[in-house]
């Protein structure tokens, strides 16, 4: 027994084999990183840097003063309190609106078999084929052919109002995100929504209590897209707003232009102002839209 017990096996060891360096795609995230943040950081340089000092010494140099100034005249001349605050009411209730809408079409094409479940996706999800300035003559004749009293609209119709950029710009990205949660609901297992049924839940407990809660990562992923699309389009607040006291922040720096001189230095600095927002949004959620992004990669 004992022989036998010190006997050397047959079997050597399993080698698990070496992982091989990759240094190519190392190469290329950095080289793409570079190319990404180049702009950045010298539209960064640029905002830090008096226009005194960059017509002495050029762009393309480091002498002169760096100080905040530009950001302060920026932020005062910019109006970019009042600008911010535009962007805060068509954001917040677009993205909310979207991502409800989304959500309900979603758990109804990818957890019931109706006749044009397949039929409403593909259409849902062909609307984002069409370019948007396609409908923008369409659409700004509709909304200013829709009346309304004049204490809901100072205009007389949906041209002016934020509800009309809200609704253009939740109807443009229902389809996309129609298009991502129902395939991450398709993913997740029938038995779920089939024994709540069974212990008599109804539709709305099911995709409320049941199905909402499990897409809690491709919510925050989508979350985060659609307010960066939402609160950096430009196209939909300047066609159907016509106060400049309306418009989101991305028309901001519109103001900075000079009439006969541009000072680059200041509109960098407002671009900067304009980007702080979406890349804290990011950073806090960045764990979150990383997980919703992988979930569901290794799934069979």
């Amino acid at each position: 027994m004992t022989a036998a017990l010190a006997a050397p096996t047959d079997r050597a060891p399993a080698r698990r084999p070496k992982k091989r360096p990759r240094y190519g795609t190392h190469l290329f995230l950095v080289v793409m990183a570079i190319v990404w943040l180049v702009p950045l950081g010298w539209a960064l340089f640029t905002a830090l840097r008096p226009k005194v000092d960059t017509d002495k010494y050029g762009y393309f140099s480091l002498g002169g003063a760096f100080n905040f100034d530009n950001f302060v005249t920026a932020w005062n001349q910019g109006g970019f309190a009042t600008y911010f605050g535009n962007s805060a009411i068509i954001t917040i209730p677009t993205v909310v609106l979207t991502l409800l809408f989304a959500s309900m079409m979603a758990f109804a094409v990818s957890r019931f078999s109706w006749k044009f479940n397949v039929t409403l996706l593909i259409m849902f999800t062909a609307g984002n084929l069409l370019p948007p300035q396609v409908l923008a003559a369409p659409l700004f004749e509709m909304f200013k052919h829709f009346n309304l009293p004049y204490s809901v609209s100072d205009s007389g119709n949906l041209l002016n109002t934020y509800t009309a950029v809200i609704a253009v710009d939740t109807a443009f990205q229902i389809g996309f995100c129609t298009f991502v949660l129902s395939n991450y609901m398709k993913a997740l297992p029938m038995d779920l929504t089939e024994a709540a049924f069974v212990d008599g839940a109804g539709v709305w407990r099911q995709y409320w209590g049941i199905i909402m809660p499990l897409t809690r990562p491709a919510f925050a992923a989508l979350g985060t897209l659609e307010v960066i699309w939402i609160y950096n389009d430009f196209f939909w607040p300047l066609l159907f707003i016509q106060s400049g006291n309306r418009l989101p922040v991305t028309t901001a720096i519109n103001n900075l232009q000079g009439q006969f001189l541009s000072n680059y230095n200041l509109l960098a600095a407002g671009a900067m102002i304009t980007v702080v927002p979406t890349l804290i949004i990011y950073l806090a959620l960045q764990r979150q839209f990383v997980a919703g992004l992988t979930l569901g990669a290794s799934k069979g």
